[in-house]
C-alpha cells in the first residue's frame, strides 16, 4: 500500500521549487563570499577610483545651476 496524505514523503513540485531555490541562494551566497575573499586586497584600489570620478563629476553640475539662478534675479530687477 502506498503512503497517502501526511505519510507521503514524496516532494510536490512546489516543494521541489522551494528546495531548489534555497540551494540556489546558498550557492550564490557562497560564490559571492568566495569572490569577495579573492579580490579583498585589491578592492580598496578599485573602489577608490570610481569614488574620485563621481566626486569630480558631481561638483561640476552643482555650481552651474546656482550661477544661472544668481544671474537671473538681477536681470528681473
Amino acid at each position: 500500500m502506498r503512503p497517502v496524505g501526511k505519510h507521503d514523503s514524496r516532494n510536490s513540485m512546489k516543494m521541489k521549487r522551494r528546495k531548489s531555490q534555497v540551494k540556489k541562494k546558498a550557492r550564490l551566497k557562497r560564490q559571492k563570499a568566495d569572490r569577495k575573499a579573492e579580490r579583498a586586497p585589491g578592492a580598496a584600489k578599485k573602489a577608490a577610483a570610481p569614488k574620485k570620478a563621481k566626486a569630480a563629476a558631481a561638483p561640476a553640475p552643482a555650481p552651474s545651476a546656482p550661477a544661472a539662478s544668481e544671474g537671473t534675479p538681477p536681470a528681473a530687477d
